[in-house]
């Protein structure tokens, strides 16, 4: 069973134009183009690899005991002591 439901875009003027003259070249419809689209679009998200950050550890066994549990603030101001501002 194929259910529909009504909806309102808010699209530019000049892509809507754009759409209605390829619908009407194409003896289409403007809702058939954007289903079409949404279609497209929906397929190339599923096929998207998600990204993944690189283990970027350096040689060591972590954080040095005076940052253990300490907050990021403080850990950044560590890091910068003494390099201005």
């Amino acid at each position: 069973m194929v259910t529909h439901m009504k909806t309102t875009i808010d699209i530019a003027t000049a892509l809507y134009e754009e759409v209605r003259r390829v619908a009407q070249a194409e003896s289409t419809t403007v809702k058939a183009l954007v289903e079409e689209g949404l279609r497209r679009a929906l397929a190339e998200h599923r096929q998207r690899v998600p990204f993944t950050l690189r283990s970027a550890t350096f040689k060591g066994n972590g954080l040095q005991g005076e940052f253990s549990g300490a907050s990021w603030e403080r850990i950044r101001d560590a890091a910068y002591e003494g390099h201005g501002g």
